[in-house]
C-alpha cells in the first residue's frame, strides 16, 4: 500500500507534513508496507470532516433499518475477502493466520449484531399519568465519535467499535495502533465500496502521542472509545473530562483463573494454558494469574510446566507454531523485565523466562520478537508480577485453601475485567462466580465471548461496556420528548393584563 493511507471526508490522502511509517512483521522483520503518519493536524481536519458528516445529518438521517443493511454487507464484504483480512492481520501482529482467520470470522459476526439490532430499539412510551398526555423515550446518536484501538486485536477490537458507532447513526475518526493498521485501512476501503457516506467514516494512522490527543481533547468529538493501557486512559479520561464527553474504556486486567481440587483436572490444565498463552499472552483478559487450591497445587503446576515447555513457537505461516512472537523488541523487553522484577521479588521460574531462539518449524525465531512460555510459581499477593500486567506469556501461580481464600485472592486486584472458577459442584461454581468482582466470569472454560454479551470490566479495567445492547447505548443518547395534546391554560400565575387600572 502507498503512503496515502489517511482516509478523511472521502478521500484517501498523505500526511500533511508528508510523514510516513514503515510497518514490518514482528515475525521476522520483514517490510509489511509503508503507511502515513499522521499529526494533530491531520486528526483534527478528520474530526471537523466527522462533524460536518454529523452536523448535516447525511447518516443521522438515514434510517435504522438501512443503517443495519450496510453493517450486514460489511459483514458480508469480509466474509468475501476474509483471507486477504487475515493475512493483512496476521502480517502486521505476527499472530498464526488460523487465529487471524477465527478473528475475521468472529468480526463478521459483530457487524451481523450490531445489523441487527440497529433497528431493535425505537424507543419506549412512559406512562404520564394523563390522557392528554404523549411521553416517550426516543434514541439519537451520540454524534462524533473518537475511537482508539489497540496492535493486539486490531480489527476485532475496531468492530466493537465501529458497529455500534455506525448503527446509531454517528460519524466517527478511528485512529488504530500505529503498529497495526492495514485491516483498519483495508475496512474503510471496503465501507467506502459500500457507499458510506463521505466524512462518515474517518482514518487516521499514526502514534497514539501525536496523532490522538485531539480525539480525546477537541470540542467537536462527542464520545471518545478507547482500548488499550491503564496509564493511557487514564491520560484520556482526564483530557475527555474538559469539555465533558461521553468516554468508554477498556483498560485491560489482572484476570484470576480459579482452580478448585474437584475439577476436571485434565480440562484445567489444557485451558489454563489457553487462557495464559494464546497469542503469546497479549489478550487483556489473558488468564494471567493461576489460582489454584492448594492440596493439587503441586501436581498441577508439574503438568501445566511440562505441557508449557512443549508449546512450538513460530510465525504466521509456519503450520507447526502454536503461538506467535510478541509485538516488538520494545514490548518483549520490558516483558522480560516483568520477569526479572518477579524473580528478585521471590518468584521461581518453572519454565521459560528468556528470550527464545533457534529455529522452530520453519521460523527462525532469532529474526522476531519470541519470548518462551513462562510459569512463575510461589508467587504471593502484593508481588509486582501478581498486581501488574504482563501482556506476555507469563503466569504467576498463587494457592488458596478455601472458598473464601480463593475469592479473597482473586479479587485482590485495582482491575476487573475477566475471570475464571473450576469446580464440578455446581452450587459452588455460581457461589464464587456470584463474588467475583470482574466483568466476565468463565465457569469451567476460558476466553469465549459473544457479540450480544456486554464485555468490560469493574475498578481500574474501565467505564462502560462494549457488546450487547449496552455497547450500542454506549454511542445513543436518550432524549424524552413529552407531547401535551390538548394543552390547557395553568392558572397558575394571575393574569392581570385585563384588571382596570
Amino acid at each position: 500500500m502507498n503512503a496515502q493511507t489517511l482516509f478523511v471526508d472521502g478521500r484517501w490522502e498523505a500526511a500533511a507534513d508528508g510523514e510516513t511509517r514503515e510497518i514490518r512483521c514482528p515475525a521476522d522483520g520483514s517490510l509489511v508496507g509503508t503507511v502515513s503518519e499522521a499529526g494533530s493536524a491531520d486528526t483534527i481536519r478528520a474530526i471537523e470532516a466527522a462533524r460536518r458528516s454529523f452536523d448535516d445529518r447525511r447518516w443521522a438521517s438515514v434510517s435504522a433499518g438501512e443503517r443495519g443493511k450496510l453493517l450486514a454487507r460489511l459483514a458480508a464484504g469480509i466474509r468475501e475477502r476474509r483471507e486477504e483480512f487475515a493475512r493483512a492481520e496476521s502480517l502486521d501482529t505476527g499472530k498464526r493466520i488460523v487465529e487471524s482467520r477465527i478473528d475475521m470470522d468472529d468480526i463478521a459476526n459483530c457487524f451481523d449484531y450490531f445489523a441487527e439490532l440497529a433497528s431493535k430499539d425505537a424507543g419506549r412510551l412512559v406512562d404520564a399519568g394523563s390522557e392528554s398526555v404523549v411521553s416517550r423515550i426516543q434514541y439519537e446518536p451520540v454524534g462524533v465519535c473518537g475511537l482508539i484501538t489497540p496492535w493486539n486485536y486490531p480489527l476485532l477490537q475496531a468492530a466493537w467499535k465501529i458497529g455500534p458507532a455506525l448503527a446509531a447513526g454517528c460519524s466517527f475518526v478511528l485512529k488504530p495502533a500505529e503498529l497495526t493498521p492495514h485491516t483498519a485501512i483495508l475496512t474503510m476501503r471496503l465501507l467506502d465500496e459500500l457507499g458510506l457516506p463521505a466524512g462518515v467514516a474517518n482514518l487516521v494512522t499514526g502514534a497514539g502521542a501525536t496523532a490522538g490527543p485531539p480525539l480525546s481533547g477537541h470540542p467537536d468529538v462527542d464520545l471518545v472509545s478507547f482500548t488499550g493501557g491503564l496509564v493511557t486512559g487514564r491520560m484520556i479520561a482526564a483530557s475527555a473530562a474538559a469539555t465533558v464527553k461521553k468516554v468508554a474504556l477498556e483498560l485491560g486486567g489482572k484476570n484470576p483463573n480459579v482452580v478448585f481440587a474437584d475439577a476436571d483436572f485434565e480440562a484445567a490444565v489444557d485451558n489454563a494454558l489457553n487462557a495464559a498463552f494464546v497469542h503469546s499472552g497479549q489478550v487483556c483478559s489473558a488468564g494471567a494469574r493461576l489460582v489454584v487450591e492448594e492440596s493439587i497445587a503441586e501436581r498441577f503446576v508439574d503438568a501445566l510446566v511440562e505441557r508449557a515447555g512443549q508449546i512450538t513457537l513460530g510465525g504466521p505461516f509456519d503450520d507447526a507454531a502454536e503461538t506467535g512472537p510478541l509485538i516488538s523488541s520494545a514490548h518483549r523487553e520490558k516483558v522480560h523485565a516483568y520477569v526479572q522484577a518477579g524473580v528478585a521479588e521471590g518468584a521461581r521460574v518453572r519454565c521459560g523466562g528468556d528470550y527464545a531462539t533457534g529455529t522452530s518449524g520453519t521460523s527462525d525465531l532469532d529474526a522476531g520478537f519470541y519470548y518462551r512460555m513462562t510459569v512463575l510459581d510461589q508467587c504471593t499477593r502484593g508481588m509486582s508480577v501478581v498486581t501488574d500486567e504482563a501482556f506476555g506469556p507469563v503466569v504467576t501461580v498463587e494457592t488458596f485453601t478455601d472458598e473464601d481464600d480463593a475469592v479473597a485472592i482473586a479479587n485482590d486486584t485495582v482491575y476487573g475485567l475477566a475471570g475464571a472458577v473450576w469446580t464440578q459442584d455446581a452450587g459452588k461454581s455460581q457461589r464464587i462466580a456470584n463474588r467475583l468482582r470482574h466483568g466476565t466470569i468463565w465457569i469451567n472454560d476460558f476466553h469465549p465471548y459473544l457479540p450480544q454479551a456486554e464485555w468490560g470490566g469493574f475498578g481500574q479495567s474501565g467505564v462502560g461496556r462494549e457488546l450487547g445492547p449496552t455497547g450500542l447505548d454506549e454511542y445513543r443518547e436518550a432524549k424524552h420528548v413529552y407531547q401535551n395534546i390538548a394543552p390547557e391554560v395553568t392558572g397558575w400565575f394571575v393574569d392581570r393584563r385585563h384588571e382596570e387600572d
